[in-house]
């Protein structure tokens, strides 16, 4: 632990213990108080919009559309959701009870888990802090939010504004380096939610089980795309359209859910690569309309994929590095070996492999063969390619003809599987990630049987085999003695 984690470690005990107390004395189980909470959200939001397009800016470079697209408007949408549709989340949910119970009533009731540990990532920083913490706040939990250090200004907005819009006593920001997150897991949470790389979520879960916390990672992976040879030009042009907003206008690739790499038949690459040239041009024209590289430490190993010479002779387009900028043209390579950095590391920026195959279907053995990842992409109207994609590969979500705007989706759950993480939110799946599905069964005292409880006999054994067969009409027999 780092001198920052050990002279902070009495602060954070302190912070955590106020929070389980006011957690405890029952204040963020009220209904009003969780409504009026997100309802601060979505003021913050709104009211400091500019303040955020500015932070953004300076962290990543980011365009006021994309970062109005990507983090603001989608985050204002899905708090607004959760806003509606509240009460029938939290609501009792009745369910079935067997008739030899009767008379009985069962339940299942979303209770908040209590005080929660979120800790967001550089790339999204708004939305992966903010997406998260609007579920805890509406499932009723105490929540510390610990932005990530590598996107400064987004955090220092974070902590400045948050104690603002938000009850200050349930909601805490931690700023912050690695030092200080390693001090927050020496303490006892109800849950963890970590986004980001896979080395940093293995130290989170073995910190973890120190209290048996349970955590849900959200990791990087290698997102693949399927482009079939599409028959209209113009839906060829529209699926180039969304290749490149998800490549290249989402945070310049630096995103888990971006367009790692493509697989093509190799008669339609040619096609596909000059749609894509042109198309950059006419996006990205002029600066100022894709984000940069993070840092100088992350420019250097965007570099490094290229040094391989035959990954360097695999480039058709881009290639261009700006070190003062930390700008990285859009970059196309043409099949580069399978076992180069490019191939089996996650990219996270703006260099766009293009893989061929004979027929589109072997991109199926492909994917089969790789980690699962946190997203699967195809473009194709062939109807059982799509089956056969669903079926034969397994990833956090599928999304054809069309790539992230899954994420903006609140109707489904957003995260991965295997390598890519676990756990699931946005939406509903959001207020159920910070909730315990509390199980309760009612019965009353009328009707007790005595064949529950021994001594056993052959009787008393067939009777209970009528009841797991739902056999009640041979069971009232054999109550009533007429049956054996």
């Amino acid at each position: 632990m780092g001198s920052d984690g050990e002279e902070r470690a009495p602060e954070f005990g302190s912070m955590v213990g106020e929070l389980r107390e006011v957690y405890e004395s029952g204040r963020t189980r009220d209904m009003e108080w969780r409504r009026s909470q997100l309802r601060g959200l979505v003021r913050l939001l709104e009211e400091k919009e500019e303040d955020i397009f500015d932070a953004l800016r300076e962290d990543l470079g980011k365009p006021r559309g994309e970062a109005f697209r990507d983090e603001v408007g989608v985050l204002v949408k899905s708090v607004k959701d959760k806003l509606q549709n509240l009460g029938k989340w939290a609501a009792p949910e009745k369910v079935e009870t067997p008739l030899v119970a009767f008379p009985a009533s069962a339940f299942v009731v979303p209770e908040p888990l209590g005080v929660v540990l979120i800790f967001s990532c550089w790339n999204l920083p708004i939305g992966l802090a903010l997406e998260p913490l609007s579920g805890a706040l509406a499932a009723g939990n105490a929540v510390v939010v610990k932005p990530s250090e590598l996107a400064p200004s987004t955090a220092a907005f974070l902590a400045a504004n948050i104690p603002k819009y938000l009850d200050s006593k349930v909601v805490k920001v931690v700023e912050g380096g690695p030092e200080a997150g390693e001090t927050l897991m020496e303490h006892r949470w109800d849950k963890v939610l970590f986004t980001g790389s896979g080395r940093v979520g293995r130290i989170i879960m073995t910190k973890a089980a120190k209290h048996l916390t349970p955590v849900a990672l959200e990791l990087g992976s290698k997102c693949p795309c399927i482009v079939d040879w599409l028959d209209s030009q113009r839906d060829s042009q529209v699926a180039v359209n969304r290749i490149i907003g998800a490549k290249w206008s989402t945070c310049a690739g630096q995103a888990c859910i971006a367009i790692d790499y493509i697989l093509v038949e190799e008669e339609f690459a040619p096609i596909l690569i000059e749609l894509l040239k042109s198309t950059l041009k006419t996006f990205f024209a002029k600066p100022g309309h894709m984000a940069r590289v993070l840092n100088e430490r992350q420019f250097q190993r965007l570099g490094a994929l290229l040094d391989d010479p035959r990954v360097a002779s695999s480039v058709v387009h881009g290639g261009y590095f700006d070190p003062k900028t930390l700008s990285i043209e859009p970059t196309i390579l043409l099949n580069p070996p399978l076992d180069s950095d490019i191939m089996t590391e996650e990219i996270f920026g703006p260099l766009l492999p293009i893989i061929t195959v004979k027929k589109i279907e072997d991109s199926i053995r492909f994917l089969k063969s790789k980690p699962k990842p946190l997203a699967i992409y195809a473009f194709t109207t062939n109807e059982k390619l799509k089956r056969r994609i669903i079926e034969e590969t397994s990833s956090g979500s599928v999304t054809f003809n069309d790539a992230i705007v899954q994420y903006g989706l609140d109707s489904i759950p957003f995260g991965g599987v295997g390598h890519s993480g676990f756990g699931q939110y946005h939406g509903k799946y959001s207020f159920e990630m910070f909730s315990h599905k509390k199980a309760v069964l009612k019965r009353s005292f009328l009707i007790e049987f005595m064949f529950r409880y021994p001594p056993w006999d052959d009787g008393k054994l067939g009777m209970l085999r009528h009841v797991f067969r739902f056999d009640y009409v041979n069971l009232f027999l054999a109550l009533l003695g007429l049956r054996r």
